[in-house]
């Protein structure tokens, strides 16, 4: 659980740290180039066995689908900073969170690695999981004077959460595959840092390619938003593929777990931090997120509903 615990942490930091860019004036995109090296930098500490980069044959399928990911990560962080700074926090972190149902599709009944045999209740869980997320998601809606084009415009916007929804969901289902069908489980660290070196090539092109063709200006606050960012984006990974290793790569049971507790911990933050207010459906959401994670896990629990 501790793995679950600080997955969690690290996650809630990196919606906050994104929702703080466009006070600071830090360029998204610039920061989030920046944030891979400091993911690689953060992962080169945290290896313990250098000898495993003698491992590496780059000229592999699963090293290339691994650098590939990188693509992934670039792209669904780009459309994370998007929806959180266009539409909001909560829709980001929300639209991700679903995104669960995802992984854990492909992981009943693609990858068929769940750790236990699911029953009733835990099916029950998984639904009531995706019921609570929803909830969770319901924003009041507020008197509005915009123009035409203006509430137009944030029709369109809405599509962002859907793009999340979709990125994060692929994202989490490659990251299972690729590190149970090619990575052992202490190659956790290895594998984040050929992924993230991926990133650091793809979205170094495309920056080098916007500052030289495009005449966008880096600078010193975009570099060090993006090395902030880095560590708990790391961090949030690593911890998850550890709390993944630890359930035997069961997506089905771990991702739930996961996406709830960060919706828990993300509206604790915000009331906290911000003093955003729950309606009545957000907190109904809340306990049937509680409810979820008992139903999804009761047998590690200790508890009998049969």
């Amino acid at each position: 659980m501790l793995y679950f615990l600080l997955a969690v942490i690290f996650t809630v930091a990196l919606y906050l740290i994104m929702r703080a860019y466009p006070r600071y004036k830090v360029n998204s995109f610039h920061a989030i180039v920046f944030n891979y090296y400091a993911c690689v930098a953060t992962g080169l500490v945290l290896m313990e066995d250098w000898s495993q980069f003698r491992e590496i044959a780059w000229g592999s399928a699963p090293t290339l689908l691994t650098l590939a990911l990188g693509l992934l990560f670039v792209t669904v962080f780009v459309l994370i900073g998007l929806t959180a700074q266009k539409v909001s926090v909560t829709a980001a972190s929300l639209a991700g969170n679903m995104s669960l149902v995802i992984p854990v599709v492909f992981g009943l009944f693609v990858f068929k690695n769940a750790n236990k045999v699911y029953t009733l209740w835990n099916y029950i869980g998984l639904i009531t999981a995706l019921v609570a997320l929803a909830l969770g998601a319901i924003q009041n809606k507020e008197a509005s004077t915009t123009t035409t084009a203006t509430r137009t415009a944030a029709q369109f916007l809405w599509l962002l959460p859907i793009l999340v929804f979709l990125g994060s969901g692929t994202n989490n289902t490659l990251i299972n595959y690729l590190s149970m069908s090619y990575y052992r489980p202490e190659q956790t660290t290895l594998f984040m840092i050929i992924a993230c070196t991926g990133a650091i090539l793809v979205g170094t092109t495309i920056l080098v390619f916007r500052l030289v063709r495009q005449g966008e200006h880096l600078q010193v606050r975009s570099v060090a938003g993006g090395l902030m960012l880095g560590v708990p984006n790391f961090l949030s990974l690593y911890f998850l593929l550890k709390a993944l290793a630890a359930f035997g790569n069961s997506a089905a049971f771990v991702f739930p777990i996961y996406n709830i507790l960060t919706m828990l911990v993300s509206s604790a933050t915000a009331w906290l931090i911000f003093r955003e207010r729950l309606n009545g459906l957000n907190r109904l959401g809340l306990v049937l997120a509680v409810i979820a994670i008992i139903l999804i896990s009761y047998q590690e629990l200790g508890i009998n509903l049969e």
